[in-house]
């Protein structure tokens, strides 16, 4: 009788969250996202691969689920939110090149930035770390916790300096100078690398003498013919977006070719995503700029997280949201980043940066480098809460977000890491959960069941 029970007991449990999981790729992958049956394969054949995949691709499971918690370190998000990156992850921090030519290390993705508490950021980063540390074979419980403690006093003691204006976050980037281990080894690499690696990488000189993308690369796939005119037709309104003061002149975006860039990214799977050959200066071939056209839909946290009339407001166009975001975040931005609509999807556009590069996953398989990175990332993930609401307009942020973010951790900043910890570890195992039910429910739903196509 006590193990019919029992057996009840767990059954009903696992059904009822399988049921919680079918709903939201239903309604979040289906309703809103508007993905064909054959682009949900896509997403869910990346997110398949392992639970860290998983965790990548279903940013709206993670919000369904924290958002109901009440964490005790909470900003008060009706009144005090920060701007967030929306999707911190451990993939989601890479090189680049700012406008005046430095290579640095910072986050990158910023397609899911909004207004809410930055304990989402936080929890999402810790729970990355676990997984990320655990898929690169660090298998001691205690060691991700320390992993995931490296990160939070990090985080916790840049905040604390931002706050009492020993630093600011206007002028902090992470360079070759002040990084340590893995990312230190990234920014290195870059030193021998060209502006001209991306062309030369991507695209051929044709019979004609001509510059155009190269379509026996993979992840590059042809146009059609109405694509080719939409975004001819719409180019102007990209043009229209860029600022003054770094605008080029009409000749330098002449658009030359265009491609469909294919297979990147997990979450954003199924969205439309262009690379655009534009001409740069004339009178030198090599000089051509490629910049990425990537849609983008409202932000995930969007759905979950209190509604923000005057931000909403501000940012109608989600191309111009990502644009902000990306501007408020980064201390010198991409140059050519703007936004624009074809149809009814909206856009924005940045330039495909030669000096991208990801954290290797062979430098990252023993604890201390990886220790190493996420001391990095914390300082950067402070410095992207302060640093956003420096310019943005007094009417959505009259205060400074690091002010209210370290009164609430340093009220017990002991207490706060050992929530942080504690919490990780549960949402680790219900990750891990999640992901098997999900594979269940590939097999048993999406593959063979109602989505047969």
């Amino acid at each position: 009788m006590v193990h019919n029970i029992q057996t009840k007991v767990k059954e009903t449990n696992r059904l009822l969250r399988k049921q919680s999981l079918h709903t939201i790729l239903e309604q979040l992958d289906g309703y809103v996202m508007e993905l064909s049956n054959n682009e949900r394969r896509n997403k869910y054949h990346k997110m398949k691969q392992d639970p860290y995949s998983f965790y990548r691709g279903s940013a709206y499971l993670f919000y369904y689920d924290v958002t109901k918690i009440p964490f005790s370190f909470h900003t008060p998000p009706e009144d005090k939110p920060t701007w967030i990156m929306g999707d911190m992850h451990f993939d989601n921090f890479s090189s680049f090149q700012d406008e005046n030519g430095n290579n640095v290390f910072d986050v990158d993705d910023f397609d899911e930035g909004y207004l809410g508490s930055y304990l989402y950021d936080i929890l999402r980063m810790v729970v990355s770390i676990r997984l990320l540390a655990d898929q690169q074979g660090i298998a001691d419980e205690k060691d991700r916790d320390e992993l995931v403690v490296a990160f939070l006093k990090s985080y916790r003691k840049k905040i604390k300096k931002f706050a009492e204006r020993e630093k600011d976050p206007t002028k902090l980037n992470f360079t070759i100078k002040n990084t340590k281990g893995p990312i230190k080894k990234v920014l290195k690499k870059l030193e021998k690398r060209t502006a001209s690696h991306e062309l030369h990488k991507q695209t051929i000189v044709n019979q004609q003498g001509e510059r155009e993308f190269n379509r026996e690369k993979d992840k590059l796939a042809e146009v059609t013919a109405k694509e080719y005119k939409e975004m001819k037709e719409n180019w102007d309104q990209y043009l229209q977006s860029l600022p003054k003061d770094l605008y080029k002149g009409d000749e330098h975006y002449e658009i030359k070719d265009i491609v469909k860039r294919t297979g990147a990214g997990v979450a954003s799977t199924g969205l439309k995503r262009y690379f655009v050959l534009v001409e740069g200066t004339r009178a030198y071939d090599h000089d051509d700029v490629i910049l990425e056209v990537k849609e983008v839909r409202p932000a995930i946290p969007a759905y979950f997280v209190p509604y923000n009339k005057s931000f909403w407001e501000t940012h109608r166009h989600q191309g111009k949201r990502v644009v902000a975001t990306e501007k408020a975040m980064h201390h010198k931005a991409d140059a050519y980043l703007g936004y624009m609509t074809i149809g009814n999807r909206e856009f924005y556009v940045r330039e495909r940066c030669a000096f991208d590069k990801d954290i290797s996953p062979k430098d990252i398989t023993e604890k201390k480098p990886l220790e190493q990175s996420v001391k990095i990332m914390g300082k950067i993930a402070a410095k992207v809460h302060a640093r956003a609401d420096q310019d943005i307009r007094e009417d959505l942020l009259d205060y400074h977000s690091e002010d209210v973010i370290s009164e609430t951790i340093e009220k017990n900043k002991d207490a706060f890491i050992h929530e942080m910890v504690l919490w990780s570890r549960f949402y680790k195992r219900q990750v891990e959960q999640d992901y098997q039910l999900f594979l269940d429910w590939l097999e048993t739903y999406f593959y063979h069941g109602a989505n047969r196509s």
